[in-house]
């Protein structure tokens, strides 16, 4: 080469540096697609990280969102068990409540059925009107039933008992009137004028009083007094002359002249 011309040399040197230029370009363009390929990689990963971090963050919103749905359903089910429990407990009240105005309702009736017992009541015998006591017109209707059934001892006890209980009874007159027709049919004439006189005397004007009269008389004719019950008969067609007993007082006059 040191033989070789100048020419030559030159010559060779060029064609030598026209081949090495495209080597170097070659080269050039690799490192560049080396780099790219780099970067793209490096971006691809960085999208990746991205990518998974963001999924990571979805993840984690989603298990916590998860978590509060659960919480939220096991309060909606506390709440629902509290407002069954409350339901229970309202209806539970409500019977207790209609259990206590029934007993309430039943004392109250109770007390007034009592109280019932002891107020007094009107009543109406042989056309006279009066207030009386339960216990006491009830006494005076069993002394009557008794005297109604024929049992005339018993219901002379039962008028005597009557009248000492209740000495200002609105039933004395009457019950003096049946006492008397106890006795009398108990043949205790005495006794009985004894009472005919005292319902006169209590309550000349009663519906009974013109029978009380006709029955003294009749007690006296038991007692062979005819001359007492021939003034007792006169005395009943004065005094009630318009009564049924005065019919009767002057058909037993009758039989006396």
């Amino acid at each position: 080469m040191m033989n070789m011309p100048r020419s030559l040399l030159a010559a060779v040197l060029a064609a030598a540096s026209l081949v090495a230029q495209p080597a170097r370009a070659a080269l050039f363009e690799d490192d560049e697609a080396r780099r790219a390929i780099l970067e793209l990689r490096g971006r691809v990963e960085q999208q990746r990280q991205a990518n998974a971090a963001e999924l990571q963050r979805l993840q984690d919103e989603n298990a916590t969102l998860r978590r509060s749905l659960l919480d939220l359903q096991r309060q909606i089910e506390e709440l629902r068990s509290d407002s069954a429990r409350l339901r229970g407990a309202d209806e539970t009240m409500l019977r207790e409540l209609a259990e206590i105005q029934r007993r309430q309702k039943d004392i109250t009736q109770g007390v007034e059925e009592r109280l019932r017992k002891f107020e007094p009541v009107k009543v109406a015998v042989d056309g006279k009107e009066f207030t009386a006591d339960p216990a006491e017109q009830r006494d005076f209707e069993a002394a009557l039933a008794t005297f109604r059934k024929g049992d005339f001892v018993a219901a002379q006890a039962a008028f005597s008992e009557f009248l000492k209980r209740y000495p200002a009874s609105g039933y004395r007159p009457t019950a003096l009137f049946w006492l008397g027709n106890a006795q009398y049919a108990n043949r205790d004439y005495a006794g009985a004028i004894g009472n005919f006189r005292a319902l006169i005397a209590l309550a000349p004007d009663h519906p009974r009083a013109p029978e009380a009269v006709l029955s003294i008389a009749n007690c006296q004719i038991e007692l062979k007094q005819n001359p007492q019950a021939r003034k007792t008969l006169d005395d009943l067609v004065k005094a009630y002359p318009q009564s049924e007993a005065a019919v009767a007082a002057k058909e037993r006059l009758s039989k006396f002249r």
